[in-house]
Parts: structure tokens; sequence; C-alpha cells
């Protein structure tokens, strides 16, 4: 659904809540100000998607997307590896982790890559999901928190606030903070299909309102300075 230019500022009026010293306030999220700041674009060349192989699990999963794996499999098999489907048969399309949930299985045999990344000619990992999306094979792209990376999104506990925070990774993600930099993009604005995709337009319009604002009164203080 496309909002007009006036239904976009109804709703991010309507959304809106406040800011605070390093966060800002929509709904029942906090969102941290580095959401806003720091400036990321995926420097694919230089990381090799290595957020696919680096971590203590396979990719966070919603509840909401096993059954859309269950559904999606038989049609994202063949864009995978024979060892990543032995591994699937095995231990299942995904595997329940005490510390995080449902995740996506790792093959240990691969420096524990997630079981649907596959590696290019050039050793760039490519998600088996978003290329079976892309091919229209399937509809729907890949899970939710990769797509989001490097904003991770945790959920509030006994009605407390969700968070969306921003957590690139030490020494992978340089080339993409840097490249960020470069092409003057802020990582809510890079993410902005995701970001949607997850919380809704009308949460990303407030957001949006929120990081001009932000930056706006940042450079009034810079400029008194």
């Amino acid at each position: 659904q496309k909002y007009s230019e006036r239904e976009k500022n109804k709703a991010a009026d309507r959304t809106y809540l406040c800011q605070k010293p390093g966060v800002i306030v929509i709904d029942n999220i906090l969102v941290a100000d580095d959401v806003v700041e720091k400036q990321f674009v995926c420097d694919l060349s230089k990381c090799k998607g290595g957020c696919c192989e680096e971590g203590d699990a396979g990719a966070p999963l919603d509840d909401s997307e096993l059954d859309t794996i269950l559904d999606v499999y038989e049609k994202v098999k063949p864009y995978l590896t024979p060892d990543a489907r032995k591994e699937i048969e095995r231990n299942g399309k995904y595997v329940y982790s005490r510390e995080f949930g449902w995740v996506t299985p790792t093959l240990s045999s691969d420096r524990e890559i997630c079981v649907y990344g596959v590696r290019d000619e050039k050793g760039i990992i490519k998600c088996a999901f978003e290329q079976a999306y892309n091919d229209g094979i399937i509809p729907w792209k890949k899970p939710v928190s990769c797509h989001l990376f490097p904003i991770i999104a945790y959920k509030g506990r006994n009605g407390d606030y969700n968070r969306v925070n921003y957590e690139p990774r030490e020494k992978l993600c340089n080339p993409a903070c840097s490249l960020g930099k470069k092409l003057e993009v802020r990582t809510y604005e890079f993410l902005k299909e995701p970001l949607i995709r997850k919380f809704g337009e009308a949460f990303y319009n407030a957001l949006d309102k929120a990081a001009n604002l932000h930056h706006s009164s940042r450079q009034k203080k810079e400029t008194k300075l």
C-alpha cells in the first residue's frame, strides 16, 4: 500500500513521540541514535558477505518465518550446495538455540557458514533465498534479520520497549562504513526496505522525520560552537 505525501506526514506526526538523549522513541520502539547518525552501505566486494558466516549461530528467525521456509524450501533447494542439503536433511531447515531462539543451521565443515549461503566464483557469499527471489522463483526475499543487518531488532519482554540498535561487526563492516561516508548515506536510509518490511511505512516515515530533526538540531549546536 502506497501513502500520499499528506498521509505520510500525518502518519509521521501520529507515530513520532519524542527524542531522548541517545535514543528516538516511536510508539513502543526505542531506536538508537546511531541508526540515524552513522553512515553505512554494504560493500560486498570487500566484506564478501562475511556476516553470513561470522557469528555465534545462524540467522535469527521470526516465528512467522518458519512456515515460510518450509513453503519455499523445495524451490530454493537447487540453489544450495550438496553439503548444505545434507546438513538440512540431518538437522532440519531451522534449528533452535537456547540463546538465540530459532535460527538457520550452519555448516561446521565450512567456517559455520549459514546453510542457505552460497559462495560465488569471486568468493562472495550470496543468499540462496535472495537468489531465488531475484529470479522470480519465490515471493520472499530472505530472513528479515539478515535484511536488516547491521541493524539488530530486539523484542521487548513483558511489555517492555522493543529496541532497534546499530551493531556492525568491528572489522568486517569497516568497508561498509567507509563506503557509507563516501556516498553520504545514513544507515536507516540504506536499510529503508527492510525497516518498512519489519515495522511498516508509518514507522519509517516517523523515523525519517525524527532523523532530520535530529540532524538539524545537531548542525545548530555545531554552528554555535
